[in-house]
């Protein structure tokens, strides 16, 4: 069993950078997602080592980049809300 989900898991990863490489929207929509990622983590580290943000370290792992991926500035808001309320 273990060895059809590993050749599913194979064949559909083949599949998914077959069509990547095959169209040219995907390279753009991946371009801008990972300079996305990069900006979030970037603004993150700013504000955890600059002290804009008293008492609140915000941890950088995938969660919290890719909620500020998503949401942007109100997901740092978010963020820091639940670290300072719930923390």
């Amino acid at each position: 069993m273990k060895t059809l989900w590993l050749a599913m898991l194979i064949l559909s990863s083949v599949a998914l950078i077959g069509v990547l490489v095959r169209q040219k929207l995907s390279w753009t929509w991946l371009r801008n997602f990972s300079i996305h990622i990069v900006l979030a983590a970037a603004v993150l580290y700013v504000l955890n080592f600059s002290g804009l943000i008293p008492n609140i370290y915000i941890p950088l792992n995938p969660v919290t980049i890719g909620t500020v991926v998503v949401l942007g500035v109100p997901g740092i808001a978010l963020i820091a809300g639940v670290q300072y309320f719930i923390v």
